[in-house]
């Protein structure tokens, strides 16, 4: 994925984490049993940081050339919708064989992050030559 575009999908869910937020406290709140309003609440969590982990990760891309910087934006993009989206789905239907889902998300976050770093090691030995 290109700066640009890990920089606008940060953007989106960033600005879908604060609007699912709301309308899980105001919409929800009623609705929702307390421990489905912990998930959700844990998706928009988990959605806005790895937000901002593709706005940081989009920024690095703007200034240095580390392709492992592409492989992470997707992961945190593939985390974000299975991780989040399968405790959101969890959560409004009541289906909780979906929390199946939830660690292969959860994983793909991990591996994000581990590119992340992994490609900061990597910048550290460009500058270095």
């Amino acid at each position: 994925m290109a700066s640009r575009q890990t920089l606008l999908c940060a953007a989106l869910l960033g600005m879908m984490a604060v609007m699912l937020g709301a309308f899980g406290a105001h919409a929800l709140s009623n609705v929702l049993e307390l421990r489905m309003q912990q998930v959700y609440q844990t998706a928009v969590q988990y959605q806005f940081w790895h937000a901002l982990a593709l706005l940081a990760t989009g920024i690095l891309q703007r200034v240095c050339d580390v392709s492992l910087l592409k492989v992470a934006a997707l992961l945190f993009l593939a985390g974000v919708l299975l991780f989040c989206g399968s405790l959101y789905l969890m959560a409004l239907t009541g289906i909780r064989q979906l929390g199946m889902i939830t660690p292969l998300g959860g994983i793909l976050f991990i591996l994000g992050w581990a590119f992340l770093a992994w490609s900061v090691i990597r910048l550290e030995k460009q500058q270095d030559r």
